[in-house]
This record gives C-alpha cells, sequence and structure tokens, in this order.
C-alpha cells in the first residue's frame, strides 16, 4: 500500500478512471449488441439508427484514447459492410 500522499491520490485517480473507462467499454458493447439485434430482426431503418449512434460513440471515445483510431475505424467499416448487406 502506498505511503506518499501523491501515491494514493494517483491510485484514486487510477481508480475513478478505470470505472469510466469500464463504463464507456460496456456501453460500447450494448450499442453493438443492439445494433446487431435490430440487424438480425430485419428491421434496417433501427438498425440504421442504431449504427449511427454506435459510430458517434465509437468515434468519440477513440478521439478519447480508449481504443485506438484504427482499431475503432476497422470496427465501424465492418459493422456498416454487415448493414450495407442487409440493406440490399
Amino acid at each position: 500500500m502506498a505511503n506518499i500522499k501523491s501515491a494514493k491520490k494517483r491510485i484514486s485517480v487510477i481508480n475513478k478512471k478505470t470505472a469510466i473507462n469500464k463504463s464507456r467499454k460496456s456501453a460500447i458493447k450494448t450499442a453493438e449488441r443492439r445494433f446487431t439485434e435490430a440487424l438480425e430482426a430485419g428491421d434496417i431503418a433501427l438498425a440504421t439508427e442504431k449504427f449511427n449512434f454506435f459510430e458517434k460513440k465509437m468515434a468519440q471515445n477513440a478521439a478519447n484514447g480508449l481504443f485506438h483510431k484504427n482499431a475503432a475505424a476497422r470496427k465501424i467499416s465492418r459493422l456498416r459492410k454487415k448493414l450495407n448487406a442487409a440493406a440490399e
């Protein structure tokens, strides 16, 4: 356990940031799951809406460093491909 005041503060800050990051990653997974469920149900309009929400959140989190920008772009691209295939 840390004895120095600054080390104790760092532990506190890290715990807060970890909780925030965990929450954001969970929200991304939920958004992706909702998109997939809408796509499987065959509701293209709802799937498009869910995809737009997912894309926005993924880009925001990538910009803040939660995901690497290329990983986010790859994920978005793969889901857009699924949406386009279903829309045809």
